[in-house]
């Protein structure tokens, strides 16, 4: 359980700092204008996080960065400790999650290079990820109706209009297990039948994890390919198409954060700032003091 240690960070002026975290692969931290300050190296109840997480200070702005596969992209999407992520960030004071993750189009007007928002989240994984923070004792049960924040979205929708930049929103994103790519059957269903948008790896159950925490949570998708419904092989999603646009395509969603970040944080919604508001179904008195604790740091 935690030890003193790690509850230092509660105690040391950071929580309770309004401050946005930004979720994605290495190289996320060199946002032009950002002053590094220092790394958190620190445990959870659920684990260690995916890396040390990154804090800086951008035009007067307190921003928290994370490499959700490592610094190294050591971990498959399956084995990615989101719920370590999400509290590691929650208790270091973020409010607002945006993830920065590459994802696969299934509609031609998602074209490879451009960014998108997913607003809602077709789960098609297998059950390998720990999908909530409860359980074990303590029972709640969260509306994840609507999973991104439309404040944040709209947030991150002005600032690409700014700049310029194109944005696709209020798409479908289907999250499935990996780490094998897609079948074209596999890519048909959730196309036609699942009606999803976009298909990626990575962010369920971040999303949902984001909302039993009180975080508003929005994830800005880089479409690196078509998957693999199209007729033309050449379309097909590889790793070399992968790797051949992604890079320049996130410099685009770094570009539409930097630009965010320049203009005052808008509310939060009720309704994902308390979300946690009539959720819990077990007593805090039948919990332990381990329970208690974090639980008291997701209702924060």
């Amino acid at each position: 359980m935690l030890g003193p240690k790690v509850w230092t960070h509660v105690n040391n002026g950071i929580w309770g700092q309004r401050m946005l975290a930004i979720i994605g692969g290495s190289g996320l931290y060199q946002l032009d204008g950002l002053k590094v300050e220092k790394q958190h190296q620190l445990t959870t109840p659920f684990g260690a996080p995916s890396s040390d997480i990154v804090q800086g200070q951008f035009r007067g702005q307190s921003v928290l960065f994370l490499a959700r596969h490592g610094v190294s992209h050591q971990f498959l999407p399956s084995e990615v400790n989101y719920r370590a992520n999400i509290f590691a960030l929650k208790k270091l004071g973020a409010r607002r999650v945006v993830g920065v993750s590459a994802a696969g189009s299934l509609r031609q007007e998602l074209e490879p290079g451009q960014l998108a928002l997913a607003s809602q989240y077709f789960d098609h994984t297998r059950g390998k990820r720990d999908y909530s923070f409860f359980g074990g004792g303590v029972a709640a049960h969260v509306s994840t109706a609507y999973p991104a924040c439309p404040s944040l979205s709209a947030d991150i929708t002005k600032a690409a209009q700014r700049i310029g930049e194109t944005l696709h929103t209020d798409k479908t994103y289907a999250c499935v297990e990996g780490p094998r790519l897609g079948t074209r059957a596999e890519s048909f269903f959730l196309r036609d039948a699942g009606n999803c948008d976009l298909v990626g790896m990575t962010n369920v159950p971040e999303a949902f994890l984001a909302r039993e925490a009180q975080l508003a949570y929005c994830a800005i998708c880089v479409v690196t390919d078509y998957d693999c419904w199209m007729d033309d092989p050449s379309q097909h999603v590889s790793v070399d198409l992968f790797l051949a646009t992604f890079q320049k395509a996130t410099d685009k969603a770094k570009k539409v954060i930097a630009e965010m970040l320049q203009q005052p944080n808008s509310e939060t919604p009720a309704d994902i700032r308390h979300a946690l508001a009539g959720a819990v179904m077990t007593p805090d008195d039948a919990l332990s003091e381990e329970q208690l604790a974090w639980l008291t740091v997701l209702r924060a």
